[in-house]
């Protein structure tokens, strides 16, 4: 058996952990730039209030106290997925962490007899009691049925817990859910599976496999498979190691002057390798773009890229800065307001599997060196308090947080303290 765990609106839920006075209240939480809402509560759901709405609709709300809206506050909603997935590994000898807020739970070896739904029950109140973070339990044979069970677990009947364990609990629980929300199926399978009157989860696995396999390939035969409660997909207790790395954000304000922009993306080549030597890899291609805002067709627009090959594979930020700042030397134009760049660094191989170049001058060894008391030192103190010249200390392009909430469990001047 295996048990999908889901936190309940989770950046949401991080939030009222710190402060209760929440509870019970209309919340969200918006995107980067305060752009959008990304998190809802109930109450928040209740008001009308979807997903992805721009933040300026909600205002009048927000103005008159009826919606409570903070930025997103991603070095608070990190360390709490952490707790919250080191308390979900005391359930299982395996657990794959799915995404910040998902994970699963592989229940091998358990009695047949087992009572899941108690299990199911203990494992809520103790993420609840010890992080402060409600989850809902989905127990089923296979993953797709798991993420299946989970959803059926948040209905308010359920109270967060739902298992489907035989083949009746199967054909109950496929026999009305929609063919859009199966785990796998997204909208473009959903909307020519429709087409063939294919609408329920159920009347999908009484296809046959071969007419699944011509809409769908691959991807469509496991699902069909997963459905019937054969397991299908592997289960990764180990997070693979990324063939690309991307770190991208848009400026809290629009921006014309390069030295500004050249911050930017020096800071964003700068994360790109310290995630490389997280992971204990090196680039050979660097790519950087920049765009002017395309929602904003009053003025003129400009978008470009710049891709280099690397000499020599690299995880040094005092190199893929270099390089960062040579290609936006390329590609930047006077006279536009920019709202976003961006680093990609790809072709990812092994720092042991590095070849060196021929007329390679620097010196290698020194730069990892250097690179290792940066890390450690940011580790300690907190990331980008060690940086390069060239990352500087503008904030014009930094992120637009007005309503950002402290660092709770991760900075110390900013803990809660009771008198």
């Amino acid at each position: 058996m295996i048990a999908l765990i889901d936190c309940n609106n989770f950046y949401v839920s991080c939030e009222r952990a710190f402060d209760p006075s929440l509870n019970n209240k209309a919340v969200v939480v918006l995107s980067n730039n305060d752009g959008c809402v990304i998190s809802r509560s109930q109450e928040a759901k209740d008001l009308g209030i979807k997903m992805g709405v721009p933040a300026f609709q909600i205002q009048p709300l927000v103005n008159s106290k009826r919606v409570y809206v903070f930025s997103s506050n991603y070095v608070l909603y990190g360390d709490m997925s952490q707790r919250v997935m080191s308390t979900l590994a005391n359930f299982a000898a395996d657990i794959e962490i799915y995404s910040i807020d998902e994970c699963f739970l592989l229940f091998d070896g358990f009695d047949k007899n087992f009572d899941f739904k108690t299990y199911a029950s203990q494992i809520r109140k103790k993420v609840l009691k010890n992080i402060g973070i409600p989850v809902s339990v989905g127990v089923a044979p296979t993953k797709t049925l798991a993420k299946l069970a989970n959803k059926i677990a948040k209905k308010k009947e359920n109270k967060g817990v739902f298992i489907i364990e035989d083949e009746i609990d199967i054909q109950t629980c496929l026999e009305n859910f929609p063919i859009e929300d199966v785990w796998g199926i997204g909208y473009r399978y959903a909307k020519k599976l429709k087409s063939y009157n294919v609408l329920t989860a159920l009347q999908f696995t009484h296809q046959p496999l071969q007419m699944i396999q011509k809409i769908m390939t691959v991807q469509g035969s496991r699902t069909w498979h997963e459905l019937r409660g054969k397991p299908c997909l592997s289960f990764e207790t180990a997070l693979s190691d990324k063939k690309a790395i991307c770190t991208s954000r848009s400026f809290g304000q629009m921006l014309s002057d390069f030295q500004s922009i050249e911050e930017a993306l020096s800071n964003h080549a700068a994360q790109c390798g310290a995630k490389l030597r997280k992971q204990k890899s090196c680039a050979k291609v660097l790519n950087i773009f920049i765009l002017s805002n395309p929602h904003r067709q009053d003025l003129p627009q400009y978008s470009k890229g710049f891709t280099i090959e690397l000499p020599v594979a690299t995880n040094s930020d005092i190199e893929l800065v270099k390089y960062a700042s040579y290609g936006l030397s390329k590609i930047f134009k006077e006279n536009y307001q920019y709202k976003k760049c961006g680093v990609i660094v790809m072709v990812i191989i092994p720092e042991n599997q590095v070849l060196a170049g021929l007329f390679d001058e620097i010196d290698r060894e020194k730069h990892d060196k250097i690179m290792r008391s940066v890390d450690g030192l940011n580790g300690k103190y907190g990331r980008g308090k060690v940086r390069l010249g060239k990352q500087g200390y503008d904030k014009k392009w930094h992120l637009k947080q007005d309503h950002l909430s402290k660092r709770y469990s991760t900075h110390l001047a900013e803990v809660i303290w009771i008198d």
